[in-house]
């Protein structure tokens, strides 16, 4: 009988790793874009979720998040794209 919580092999194999980059623009937008990989041992992306948010200078925030997963031809692809757009109180 096999337990069900004991990681197999191929688990240890997965490794998961996070980038987050931040930068502002001339117009006074604040941009991050934070992307989670996860990879096998040799070193072949299997899924990715990418969140972008960008908050302008005017107020209005702007989040577009991605999640792909690496298909039969190696390539990633977007299952699923979720876009939210905040406008400012002010």
């Amino acid at each position: 009988m096999t337990d069900a919580n004991t990681p197999s092999e191929d688990e240890d194999d997965i490794e998961v790793v996070e980038v987050v980059v931040e930068g502002t623009d001339d117009a006074g937008d604040v941009m991050i874009d934070d992307v989670v990989m996860v990879g096998d041992k040799d070193g072949n992306v299997l899924a990715s979720d990418e969140t972008i948010a960008v908050e302008t200078a005017d107020g209005r925030v702007i989040v577009d998040e991605k999640v792909s997963v690496r298909g039969d031809d190696g390539e990633l692809h977007v299952v699923d794209e979720t876009v939210t757009e905040v406008e400012s109180e002010d």
